[in-house]
């Protein structure tokens, strides 16, 4: 199970730092929030942990590498901190309630990663003295199309891995 879950970590992950360089050549990555999509999705797919630690590393190392999300203001650690979360309840709510739908989970976290960042840019506007309530409102309102587009795919990629999955393990030969 471990390599199974290195190996999605590590496409997801991938996915999570090409998406955003796609979707900010057609000036949509602010708004539809690309590096969410993969992340959250992984965290349907693997460990908690697994899911956490993944989502925390992307973002960082995007905004090291590509300058994409800001270290300054402060977005990249908050998305870091922001998506982690996100993972960890969903990877723990999954395993707490595995017949639980997909939507069930994904809708309340999505809107608590919300608040959540809006929360964290609020005090890092407070700390550089900026004006916090219109920074966090901004962060609120900007990322609800990501998460339509989120609502919308994530459920189909789980239910497509979960019918390969069926799928596969149907076709096995028969060990009598």
């Amino acid at each position: 199970m471990k390599n199974r879950e290195f190996a999605y970590c590590g496409l997801f992950g991938a996915a999570a730092l090409l998406l955003p360089v796609l979707f900010h050549l057609i000036h949509l990555g602010h708004i539809f929030m690309p590096m969410y999509l993969p992340l959250v999705a992984l965290a349907f797919f693997v460990r908690p942990s697994m899911a956490a630690l993944t989502a925390l590393v992307v973002p960082l190392l995007s905004g090291a590498v590509t300058g994409m999300p800001p270290f300054y203001p402060p977005v990249a650690p908050v998305m870091a901190a922001e998506l982690a979360l996100m993972a960890m309840i969903i990877g723990s709510l999954r395993f707490l309630f595995p017949r639980a739908s997909v939507l069930i989970i994904l809708i309340p976290v999505l809107v608590i990663g919300r608040v959540v960042s809006a929360g964290l840019m609020y005090l890092a506007a407070r700390l550089m003295e900026l004006p916090a309530k219109f920074i966090a409102g901004i962060s609120f309102l900007s990322g609800w199309p990501g998460i339509i587009l989120m609502i919308v795919t994530i459920p189909a990629i789980v239910r497509l891995s979960n019918s390969h999955a069926q799928t596969m393990e149907t076709s096995k030969p028969n060990e009598s």
